[in-house]
């Protein structure tokens, strides 16, 4: 075992533990972002933007001091309840900012590069908001699907984890693979069956994994879509849509990582 080696593995609880503070703060930023961006995008009134108005309760409007948004720790401190009103904090927000910073941490410990480990913080941060905002509202807003895609080609570009062709051929055959689902279902039914959200959020996964992960991309999320009709929208009128957004944000992110951290597809 060479210094190195030494280094890193006595440096890796310190990294793990910094990386799961960032994390926590940033699955707070991101429930803010799940919360309140789908009102801005429909530039519904008050809606304000992403910073404005401060962090507040939406029942009694009391705004919330320093302590009170503390990631993890605030929402134990409170036991789940405005400190004015008592009105229940989603359970929601506790779980964003827990999963952020295991995920966060396990990025930290488990990618072979630093470069590695900011790409899982970049598309966790991206993938999250957009299934949160799909499966509460039916939007994947193009100011996240946008971005995410031209992120995917630019470090695909100088970090070179897949050939850049690749990556461009994936975002366009991701793109146009539910772009011809979408019209075949509606030549067929005269019915809507996807949104244009879930072409440009295939075309931005396209972009960071490839077009060789799509066909595992849409088994994944479609296997995923099915388990998750059975359990949670069986029930549901028939006419109602099923977010296919959170499926294929789930199937992204778990074949980019077995593709970089396990094995090549």
């Amino acid at each position: 075992m060479n210094a190195l080696t030494v280094l890193h593995a006595q440096a890796l609880p310190g990294l793990c533990a910094a990386s799961m503070l960032l994390g926590a703060i940033f699955g707070s930023f991101l429930g803010v972002v799940a919360e309140r961006l789908p009102a801005w995008v429909r530039e519904e009134a008050g809606a304000g933007n992403l910073l404005y108005p401060p962090s507040h309760c939406p029942a009694c409007q009391h705004r919330l001091s320093a302590w009170e948004n503390i990631p993890l720790l605030s929402w134990l401190w409170l036991r789940g309840r405005c400190r004015h009103c008592r009105t229940p904090i989603p359970l929601r927000l506790l779980m964003l900012e827990l999963l952020s910073a295991l995920f966060f941490a396990l990025s930290a410990g488990l990618a072979p590069s630093v470069g590695m480990m900011l790409c899982l913080w970049v598309l966790w941060c991206g993938l999250l908001p957009l299934a949160l905002i799909d499966l509460r509202e039916q939007l994947l807003p193009d100011c996240l699907t946008q971005p995410l895609l031209w992120v995917g080609l630019l470090i695909n570009l100088h970090l070179h984890f897949l050939p850049l062709a690749d990556a461009l051929y994936g975002a366009v055959a991701g793109y146009l693979a539910l772009w011809l689902v979408y019209w075949g279902h509606r030549l067929a039914t005269g019915r809507e069956g996807l949104g244009y959200g879930d072409f440009k959020l295939l075309a931005a996964l396209g972009a960071w994994c490839g077009w060789q992960a799509l066909p595992s991309i849409l088994l994944l999320a479609a296997l995923g879509g099915i388990v998750g009709w059975a359990l949670f929208f069986q029930r549901q009128d028939r006419d109602h849509a099923i977010p296919f957004g959170p499926f294929l944000a789930f199937a992204g992110l778990t074949i980019f990582i077995l593709q970089h951290l396990f094995f090549t597809f």
